[in-house]
């Protein structure tokens, strides 16, 4: 992850301003401008890291946006050793601490722990997915299911736990929907379209929810097929029937009601790809807190 790119520059900019965290009232008034702090940031579960390379990226931010003349004070942030973003770390472990002024650690505390706990949540609900079709030779794939302005930062977090990107957006993939395979024409009519103006080498991958529209799409030459709300048991049909053509190895994925619980039949089905939404839309957050002291020195 570039965390210096423009896009995260400005993502991470817009946590700052949301949470007015230069103008964080409650630290101005209690806490001395010239008082140094440490803070350490500290597993509270067993988990996967991600999101720790935003740290001093956030303090680099907030100093831009600060425009009080606080007493010049030396910052310092040690990750821990063998810590770093898509790693296992334990309850009870530091992933890093930091040395710099008190108020600037108390008014960028909870922007840092927001991001922190939400993609490491991200990464070990990945992570159990790609643990649990261990073996199989299937990959596990994210989704486009990504809160407006995150998915940048989303989809790196399935990175850290192991998953595999899906397209990034719309303009990064072909993948005929139902919604297109109805409004343009039927399957046959859809792939043909794309396959004609396709830009570049993307390659046209449509979605079949039974075995009808799966011989349509190969019989129009679609180059990849998404097997969608299918059981287990379809999806195994599926597989054996698109692999009887001995020439065409290409690339098959399920979706639709993938879960921890039958992830594995899936991928026990033969098929390259999981994807699943719950990845990135129902992870609940890793439980990280920010313990911050006072330095007496």
């Amino acid at each position: 992850m570039d965390w210096k790119s423009p896009q995260i520059d400005a993502l991470l900019r817009q946590a700052l301003i949301e949470d007015q965290a230069a103008n964080d009232v409650t630290t101005r008034l209690t806490v001395a401008p010239d008082l140094l702090a440490t803070a350490t940031i500290l597993a509270r579960q067993d988990l996967i890291v991600a999101g720790l390379g935003a740290v001093p990226r956030f303090f680099e931010i907030f100093a831009r946006l600060d425009e009080r003349p606080l007493p010049q004070a030396p910052y310092e942030i040690v990750i821990s050793p063998g810590i770093e973003d898509g790693v296992r770390a334990q309850d009870g472990q530091v992933l890093a601490t930091i040395r710099h002024n008190a108020q600037t650690l108390l008014s960028c505390e909870r922007v840092i722990l927001n991001l922190m706990q939400h993609l490491s949540g991200i990464a070990i609900a990945t992570r159990r997915y790609v643990d649990a079709i261990e073996g199989t030779g299937a990959r596990v794939l994210d989704t486009r299911k990504t809160l407006p302005g995150m998915r940048i930062l989303e989809k790196y977090a399935v990175a850290c736990g192991g998953g595999t990107n899906h397209r990034l957006d719309l303009a990064t993939g072909i993948l005929i929907k139902n919604n297109h395979i109805s409004l343009g024409g039927g399957v046959r009519r859809a792939i043909t379209s794309a396959l004609a103006s396709r830009p570049g080498s993307l390659r046209v991958q449509v979605e079949v929810r039974s075995r009808e529209e799966l011989e349509e799409a190969l019989a129009a030459g679609a180059e990849s097929v998404l097997l969608d709300n299918m059981s287990p048991e379809k999806v195994k049909w599926c597989v054996e029937r698109i692999r009887r053509e001995g020439a065409r190895q290409i690339p098959i994925e399920a979706s639709g009601g993938i879960v921890l619980g039958n992830i594995r039949a899936y991928a026990e089905a033969g098929v390259d790809f999981i994807s699943a939404g719950a990845l990135t839309h129902s992870a609940p957050a890793a439980d990280i807190s920010m313990r911050i002291a006072a330095d007496r020195n």
